[in-house]
């Protein structure tokens, strides 16, 4: 546990070095792109991996706080989803590929960081899923303009 809390300590000091986006520039990630785009991919499963939201969900998570799933439900509704973006929010310097949502789930060897104890779910920056949450990170939105 004790491991946990140094990593969890260094990432805070990691993102505390990091230049805060202005509000100009954190408008630039679209709910929309986030909706519908991004969220299917923490519900997505891979082999070897289990679903994001299966650790992420509630309130116990760390990072990435998912909104649980309502029993019987397979997506989240808007309010949900409106937490979930601002959670996600959280974990992303637009435009910035050092964001802690892109560089935690990817492979050391692709670019990835040593943080992660859910296993790196994208072993390339070519992933298609990694791609979607790229660019979501540098401003896609659910229009198609960045």
């Amino acid at each position: 546990m004790s491991t946990l809390v140094l990593c969890w300590a260094l990432l805070a000091g990691l993102l505390g070095q990091q230049p805060a986006p202005s509000s100009a520039t954190a408008k630039s990630l679209d709910f929309d792109f986030f909706k519908t785009k991004v969220q299917p991919i923490f519900l997505a499963k891979r082999t070897g991996h289990a679903r994001c939201v299966s650790c992420h969900g509630g309130s116990q998570s760390s990072g990435l706080h998912l909104q649980p799933l309502s029993p019987g439900s397979k997506t989240w509704n808007d309010e949900e989803s409106r937490k979930n973006f601002e959670s996600a929010k959280q974990l992303v310097v637009p435009g910035n590929l050092q964001s802690p949502l892109l560089v935690h789930p990817l492979a050391e060897t692709a670019g990835g960081d040593f943080f992660h104890s859910g296993g790196k779910h994208f072993n390339s920056q070519n992933d298609p899923e990694w791609q979607t949450l790229k660019a979501w990170v540098f401003g896609q939105t659910a229009g198609g303009s960045r």
